[in-house]
Formats: C-alpha cells, structure tokens, sequence
C-alpha cells in the first residue's frame, strides 16, 4: 500500500530505497530522539524480560520502559485485600539500574472488560458512592506512592471515552459512582498527592484514522473538563496501534483531522507522548521486504506529524522487536504470516521502520 510522498519529510529520498539489515546501527534510537529532546522507550512484558538479548537491545536502544501488564490493576490487585508487586517491581529495578526511566501503565483502568474479576463481582453495599471513591482512591495511592520517585510519568486513566459514542464507557464502577467523570477526577488529583514530581496523563488510542472523529471529539471534552476544573493533568498520551493503509487523499484528509486535534490539545498547554506506537501491516500484501518498505514509510509520514509539535516529549513503542509483539494476537493477517509492526525483527535485527523513526526524529521540531 503505498503512502503519498508528501507526507514522508525530509530523508524521503534515502528511504524510498531498501534497506539493508545490519547487526549494529550507526545511532541508537534513544540517541536520535534525544538530540531532539524526546525520550524514545518501549514497553517490556514478561516474555521479553526473560529474554537476556532481548533486554541487552532495549537497554542500548531506549530511554524509557513502561511494563506493559505488570503494573495493570489485575495484576498488582487480583483480589481485593491482595497485592503483587513482584514483576512491576523486577522491571523497575532494572529500568533504574540501566538508567532508564519508566512510564507507569496504568493506575485507572475503568473499561468493564479490563476490571479485575473481583472488582466486576464487588457488592458497593448501601453506599456505592463512597465504596467507588474508597476502591478506586485505595489502588491509585497505593501503586502511586509506591512508585514515586521511580516512575517518572503515570498514565493515570486510560481509555475512558468510548470510541463508539464519544461519552463516558459504562462499567460496574461507573454505575456505582453514579459520575464517572467524578471517579477519574478523583484519581488525577490523588494521584498529584501521592507522586507531586510525577508527568501525569490520560491515555487513549485515538488517531488519525477514519471512523475515530468521535473518539477525538470526547477526548477533547474530557480534556476540557479537567482544565476547566483545575485537576491536575499534565498530558495526552496517545497510544498510536495505527494500521497501515490508505490512498494519498485519505492520508491528506486524515491528517489535517489530526492536526486540528493535536492543535486542540496543545493549546490547553497540555504536553504530547506517544506511549503505544506500532504500525499493523494485515493490510498490506506481499513479501517481508515489501511489507516492511509500506511500513517504515506509514511510520515516517504519521510520526513526522507527531514530531513537528514541541510540547511532545516522548516516543514509546509497544515493543522493540516483533518476537514479542502482541499484533499477531489481534486481529491476526488472512494469510497466516506473522506480522511485522515494530522496529526490530523477530531476530533483533533493524528494519526500516527502525532507520524511518531516526530519520524522523532527525527532521522534526528542535526543544
């Protein structure tokens, strides 16, 4: 699927051509974001912990860890009065030795479907209200006060907004509380208390692709609400799982949509992260190389937009290498292959989605 050229800045002309796979690149990805003040990170789950290469890569290529289920409320809380902190903590110890800094992922989930068990089963009693408040304002201190000084930047809430609609998602807790916009409120302003030095943001996978204008639109509103309320909030993380794909017109359209949001929220004065970046390919057809070229060239064209705003600060990618990538698990390709979404290989070799985000971080803004 090819991407219209306009939208691939300046490198364009190096990148058209194949790249080759190399054992060593010439400049490491934390290096290339870094020049532009932009901490680059992915994010690690227990398979690719366990892999000693896999981490050796990371530690040489990144700035920034976020676990990528460990600190999630199943996991730290699988029942109500038990808490296991062991893999949250193994790959913050590790992330603070190598002298990376870590993102933590996620304080406030409240999608019913990513509730833990208890929490969907949990009887609210004669006053749900305060119980809500008291489960929810429980979890955050607790994880946040752990963490703090160790964890740099939280997503505090993730994935409120139903893309569908554009409202609130219902869930047992927002039944309960009655407001749910109350509840994540709360946990922006507990979560201020409980780490003060910390970048607290709400994260979210709206993008610029077609069908996500609601999305955006209630994301926006919620933003608003919580400037306007004065709840201490410091960023938008924007997850980017963008799925490769769509003629040039498409690409222009999509893009001065997404622009117009990006305006939007900068100008509350909020900062920009990109906290979940992979580039699904089911679309594209052919070859690895092929594929891998339609790739790299979707990853320059959407992060080119993305680095030509100065309040963004970070760049993490939901996984370094394809062996440990969750996109063969969602929506898998009609074809059987594996798909290629990241920056490495399944072999932790480079690809050239891996020389296009150089390439971009080398043409985008300067801090």
């Amino acid at each position: 699927m090819k991407v219209d050229r306009r939208f691939v800045m300046a490198g364009a002309a190096a990148l058209a051509l194949p790249v080759p796979l190399r054992a060593e690149a010439a400049t490491t990805l934390r290096a290339a974001a870094a020049a532009r003040g932009i901490g680059f990170g992915t994010a690690i789950g227990a398979r690719g912990f366990a892999d000693p290469a896999y981490r050796a890569l990371i530690e040489r290529e990144c700035a920034v860890v976020t676990p990528e289920n460990a600190m999630k409320w199943p996991a730290l809380c699988p029942g109500p009065d038990r808490w296991v902190f062991d893999d949250a903590d193994r790959i913050v110890g590790w992330a603070t030795r190598a002298g990376m800094a870590v993102r933590g992922h996620t304080l406030f989930w409240p999608r019913q479907d990513r509730l833990p068990g208890w929490v969907a089963n949990y009887d609210f009693g004669t006053k749900p209200i305060a119980a809500a408040d008291q489960m929810v304002g429980r979890h955050v201190v607790t994880v946040a006060k752990r963490y703090a000084g160790k964890v740099g930047s939280f997503d505090v809430v993730n994935e409120v907004i139903d893309p569908e609609t554009g409202s609130y998602r219902d869930s047992v807790l927002a039944k309960a509380s009655g407001n749910i916009a109350r509840l994540v409120a709360l946990a922006f302003q507990l979560a201020r208390e409980a780490a003060p030095k910390a970048e607290l943001a709400y994260n979210d996978y709206m993008d610029w692709g077609d069908g996500s204008a609601r999305h955006r639109a209630g994301v926006l509103r919620l933003l608003e609400g919580l400037r306007k309320a004065d709840i201490p909030i410091d960023a938008l993380g924007i997850q980017a799982h963008v799925t490769a794909g769509g003629d040039a017109a498409a690409i222009a359209r999509r893009e001065r949509e997404w622009r117009a949001f990006l305006d939007e929220v900068t100008g509350m004065g909020l900062k920009l992260v990109v906290t979940e970046f992979d580039v699904d390919d089911r679309d594209i057809a052919g070859p690895p190389g092929q594929r891998d070229r339609a790739v790299a060239d979707y990853a320059r064209a959407w992060s080119d937009v993305l680095l030509a705003y100065r309040p963004l600060t970070g760049f993490v990618t939901w996984g370094l290498s394809d062996r440990f990538s969750w996109l063969d698990g969602f929506r898998p390709r009609g074809d059987g292959q594996h798909k290629r979404g990241c920056p490495y290989d399944d072999q932790f070799r480079p690809k050239p989605m891996r020389d296009a985000l150089v390439a971009a971080f080398g043409a985008g803004a300067a801090r």
